[in-house]
């Protein structure tokens, strides 16, 4: 490499010089923002909100108006995550949070919990997601995340089937790009003999893995954090995981972006005792049912049609209490406050034999 001349070094001390400055103004106003957050506790506090301090509507607004503002060259989603990191730091001054989320750490999920809430909160890992409601319900956490459904392989029945008896409500949702690397020990892949996997994950690379490694077995296992475990203990195999868990577990990422659609994308729930006030850009869902007879799920979802409300999912599933008997899990854009979003859901309880509302919340930023 050529050495550089007086005149290079004396323009890079310049620009370093600078970006010096706009640090030392960026720690002053970073300052500044924790002690106002500190300012926000007091006043809360005060006024008898002193479990009030996360509020889920209020980031979705700020981090939506500091997209709109990006003038680049950093991308919004990237200054979207610098910012949910302050936002974490600040939160976690006034009253740090414990977050359930279903483990353990590196796990797709364990990312998902990251975009919300950042890492100054205490992400508690779950082996269930069985424990990350029961985990809420008690109150030994204040919020939990949990998968709900993917865009290639379908819904997470187990998540819905848990709201049917759960108080909690859906806070918040959230999409992931679900981007699989193969990890491994070893530097060739044609040295895997085992690769291991949560069943999903398998499913999901199927064809890169007949491509690529069609003679290596694939075993299933609990989770992507743990095949990225194994793999870090064991020669000649090789797993499928995130980069965050090749980071935690000390592993190589041989390849990324392996699954065999480019496009997969994992959403996520957020959940709370008490659902957040409308921000203008909403999802509400609410579980349905009726006794069995002709045309009762269409008599339940015209008011929606009725009253211009777009209903943007509907899954069923047994619903438990007799054969053959099923209830439908419907997500609709707009807030249970909206007044068009009420009118229709007092006209669907008044025809449903179940109207349980899940929640109103944010909806996920595209």
């Amino acid at each position: 490499m050529p050495a550089s001349t007086p005149d290079e070094d004396d323009r890079l001390h310049a620009v370093r010089a600078r970006i010096d400055e706009i640090d030392d103004r960026l720690l002053e106003l970073i300052s500044e923002r924790a002690r106002v957050a500190q300012e926000v506790a007091r006043v809360k506090r005060e006024a008898g909100n002193g479990d009030d301090f996360y509020r889920p509507e209020r980031e979705v607004e700020v981090l939506r108006r500091l997209r709109a503002l990006n003038p680049g060259p950093l991308s919004a989603e990237r200054i979207a995550r610098l910012f949910r990191e302050i936002m974490s730091a600040c939160l976690a001054i006034q009253h740090p949070l414990r977050v359930a989320y279903f483990g353990p750490a590196g796990t797709f999920t364990h990312e998902a919990a990251l975009k919300p809430f950042g890492h100054a909160m205490d992400l508690a890992p779950m082996p269930s997601i069985e424990t990350v409601f029961r985990d809420v319900e008690a109150g030994d956490a204040q919020y939990g995340v949990v998968p709900v459904e993917n865009s290639t392989e379908g819904v997470v029945t187990h998540t819905l089937d848990r709201f049917l008896s759960s108080p909690l409500q859906i806070v918040g949702e959230l999409e992931l790009r679900v981007r699989h690397c193969l990890l491994s020990q070893e530097a060739d892949p044609s040295a895997i003999a085992r690769v291991y996997s949560h069943q999903q994950p398998l499913a999901q690379c199927r064809r890169w893995l007949e491509a690529n490694l069609p003679h290596a077995d694939r075993i299933s296992v609990s989770s992507t954090a743990e095949a990225a475990r194994i793999v870090g203990a064991e020669p000649g195999s090789g797993a499928i995981a995130s980069r965050v868990a090749a980071e935690i577990y000390g592993v190589k990422v041989l390849q990324a972006g392996i699954e065999d659609e480019p496009g997969n994308t994992t959403r996520f729930l957020v959940m709370g005792r008490q659902s957040p006030p409308p921000t203008g850009e909403d999802k509400t869902s609410l579980v349905l049912s009726r006794t069995n007879q002709p045309g009762g799920l269409y008599q339940l979802l015209e008011p929606l049609a009725r009253h211009g409300i777009n209903m943007s999912r509907i899954e069923s599933r047994p619903s438990r209490q007799g054969m053959w008997e099923y209830v439908f899990f419907v997500d609709v854009l707009g807030h249970q406050q909206d007044e068009q979003v009420a009118r229709a859901l007092e006209e669907i309880r008044a025809k449903a034999s179940l109207c349980k509302i899940l929640g109103s919340y944010p909806r996920a930023a595209t």
